[in-house]
């Protein structure tokens, strides 16, 4: 997850005697943590917190799941409407820009810089920091939870369909569907229609934009584009595998979501995030042999930085200095490389920092069965340095903009679209609901 590389922290009795009071006599300053993971996920996070309590007397951090990040942040901005907000607060990828024009926020740098801490900012990966950044390069919240997108496949199932090493290009993907169909398995490749890994990361890794003004990087007055490049082939092509039975629609409305359409053995390739690779590798019966591998890209594609996905963490304004000590505490504990390691061996979520990173690779965690494979996240976060098309998407509305591209895939795939119209609409209306976002924010100026 969020890894802040700390060069020292403030001891504890200094702290305490900074509150005017011993130790032994201080009073516990308690300040509150929203955050939208749920499940096991959710629980990992309460282990985290729990852990921060018992390592120190002189805070307590009061963690609550919102279950959902839609949630958290709509929650969060009705509390702090009510002045009745957490020192901290859990957002997710697509809720950033709301954040940054709030206003509403201590800067990630003012915040530990004011209470002692030493961060080395350019220590993070930068296709992680860079979505969470300002365009000048200014991070205003911690990168927590992060993730990217993944390649995932049944080794027992290739073995079977005689298929050799894993897919490196959408190519190679058909040629293993046909295989495996050839072989008695009706779900070759499972796929939602979530957003994340068929539109946003595929643009991504192909160098293909989500918007004009650098994916809105440059600009609220930015348009969605999506429906002239090069995804409109790549849905083509997921229309007619789908309709030959190659790639099987996998949701819960319809019963199974793609990541227990793995785990199950029902289907045998699948994209879902690295932070699932806990759950499958808990999940999928014993003994099972399975890998993961980065992305596919079109043979010929010059392939570049996927996106991280997850969430950041914000501190909120006008909560008392006495808090943001804790608040500054609590990151400073969390971004420390035990934490670090312990975070992703029981999420699947990837260090964020170059020195988290090294940390577990000397201490050989990628080299264990159970972790193999999730270096290969790092790997693809990294392949090229970040570019307009591949820093990250910074849209405003952008959750009800991947609802219009998600409602649009479901109409093609449902045969009530054409992939041009599907997109087309999608575009239509993605670019109202930023038209809408740039007239809420009139005058406002990007960072």
């Amino acid at each position: 997850m969020k890894t802040l590389a700390v060069k020292f922290s403030l001891a504890a009795a200094v702290l305490a005697a900074g509150l005017g009071a011993t130790p032994a006599l201080a009073e516990k300053t308690k300040f509150e943590f929203w955050y939208g993971l749920s499940g096991d996920l959710g629980e990992r996070v309460q282990d985290a917190c729990k852990k921060f309590n018992d390592s120190q007397a002189d805070y307590e951090i009061v963690c609550t799941s919102q279950n959902g990040y839609p949630e958290t942040v709509q929650n969060a901005i009705a509390a702090y409407r009510a002045k009745k907000h957490p020192a901290i607060v859990q957002v997710f990828d697509g809720g950033t820009l709301d954040l940054m024009l709030s206003g509403a926020f201590v800067p990630a740098k003012k915040l530990m810089e004011d209470n002692g801490y030493k961060i080395d900012w350019a220590n993070y990966f930068g296709g992680i920091a860079n979505y969470y950044a300002t365009s000048k390069g200014e991070l205003y919240s911690f990168p927590f939870n992060s993730s990217t997108a993944m390649f995932y496949y049944n080794v027992d199932a290739f073995t079977k369909a005689g298929i050799e090493g894993a897919p490196q290009t959408w190519e190679d993907v058909e040629a293993a569907a046909r295989k495996l169909k050839a072989a008695g398995y009706s779900c070759p490749l499972g796929f939602s229609f979530d957003t994340w890994a068929i539109v946003e990361q595929f643009s991504a890794i192909h160098n293909q934009p989500i918007a004009t003004k650098n994916n809105g990087y440059d600009g609220l007055d930015t348009e969605l584009v999506i429906n002239k490049t090069k995804l409109v082939d790549h849905l083509t092509f997921f229309k007619k595998m789908t309709d030959e039975g190659l790639f099987v629609v996998k949701t819960k409305q319809l019963g199974m979501d793609v990541v227990p359409a793995f785990t199950s053995e029902t289907c045998q390739m699948i994209q879902s995030s690295i932070a699932d690779h806990g759950t499958i590798g808990k999940t999928i019966k014993p003994g099972a042999k399975w890998d993961v591998t980065m992305l596919p890209v079109w043979k010929g594609t010059e392939r570049q930085n996927s996106l991280v996905g997850g969430a950041s963490l914000w501190v909120l304004n006008n909560r008392p200095d006495a808090e943001y000590k804790g608040a500054a505490a609590f990151l400073n504990f969390i971004a420390q490389p035990d934490m670090v390691e312990w975070w992703s061996t029981v999420t699947g979520y990837i260090p964020v920092t170059k020195t988290g990173f090294e940390a577990m690779k000397a201490n050989g965690f990628y080299d264990k069965p159970a972790y193999k494979g999730r270096d290969k996240a790092i790997a693809s976060l990294t392949f090229t340095p970040t570019s307009a098309n591949t820093r990250g998407i910074r849209l405003g509305g952008f959750p009800q903009i991947r609802k219009e591209i998600s409602d649009a895939m479901e109409g093609i795939f449902f045969g009530k679209l054409t992939v041009q119209a599907g997109l087309d609409q999608a575009v239509e209306r993605g670019n109202a609901i930023l038209r809408r976002f740039e007239k809420t924010y009139a005058g406002r100026a990007l960072n």
